[in-house]
């Protein structure tokens, strides 16, 4: 989806930027641009000026119908799927981690997630399913509620499919079959009747209900939860391969980097 239409809210899907929106704060003017957004798990935007150069630009849009304003393109493009939904509109959203913790416009986008929609359900999907190595994203979903002064979420519900599950996309790639045992826990049939697989006598279970209160109560509004003890972090003698921990290691740090990035754009 064209980031230009995430922060105009035009439909059907467009790609480009208006003349006045391509200026640049090098001073150099935009003969050309190019466009790319990508849903799961972020997005990217590339400008290339007059010179052939291309440059990455953060950009800080203010729309009058989203909670907050970021340039973080997950937390708008969140926004975004809660403006376009009808008023019972059901939303199944893949997103990355720091839409989950990240505090600032994360906190507020998440606050009023559970307050106007049920944030009912979150996936914690596993590494090894996307392109880029060490990916770490989730599903959430949400179904849109009339608007109420009352707290719209209850309970949230969380399955953990990613601590101690590996994929790779060549040699072990993730099927359908490997979703069974979270559908089943979902109950599409009726979402109201499930029932936890977790519980202090089985520790390993991967389904976990939290509620609404406890989750108020977290730092930040934090919905990144999990219980499941990682065993190759716990085994020393089992730890991952080396370019999977460099990639863990390098995502962390592209996490933080985005973050600051987002801090100075505000600043600014």
């Amino acid at each position: 989806m064209g980031l230009s239409d995430v922060f105009s809210g035009r439909l059907p899907l467009k790609c480009g930027f208006t003349p006045a929106e391509c200026g640049s704060k090098s001073g150099k003017v935009r003969s050309k641009v190019r466009v790319s957004a990508v849903l799961a798990p972020a997005y990217t935007i590339t400008f290339t000026n007059e010179e052939g150069e291309q440059e990455d630009e953060e950009l800080v849009y203010n729309r009058q119908d989203f909670w907050t304003t970021s340039s973080n393109k997950q937390l708008n493009f969140v926004q975004h799927i809660n403006t376009i939904l009808k008023s019972t509109g059901k939303a199944a959203v893949v997103v990355p981690d720091n839409v989950l913790f990240e505090g600032g416009a994360g906190e507020t986008v998440r606050r009023k997630l559970l307050e106007t929609t049920d944030l009912h359900t979150i996936l914690r999907l596993p590494t090894g399913i996307f392109y880029k190595p060490g990916v770490k994203a989730n599903v959430i979903f949400f179904d849109k509620r009339p608007a109420s002064p009352e707290m719209q979420t209850k309970e949230v519900w969380i399955y953990d499919f990613r601590t101690n599950i590996h994929f790779t996309l060549k040699q072990h790639p993730m099927t359908e079959a490997d979703l069974e045992d979270f559908i089943k826990c979902y109950n599409p049939e009726n979402r109201y009747e499930r029932s936890e697989t977790w519980s202090e006598t089985n520790p390993e279970g991967r389904f976990r209900k939290y509620s609404v209160d406890e989750i108020t109560k977290r730092d930040k509004l934090s919905l990144d939860i999990f219980w499941i003890k990682d065993k190759s972090l716990a085994d020393l003698d089992n730890l991952p391969p080396a370019d999977e921990l460099a990639d863990d290691i390098i995502e962390n740090l592209q996490g933080a980097l985005d973050s600051f990035k987002d801090l100075k754009a505000q600043l600014n």
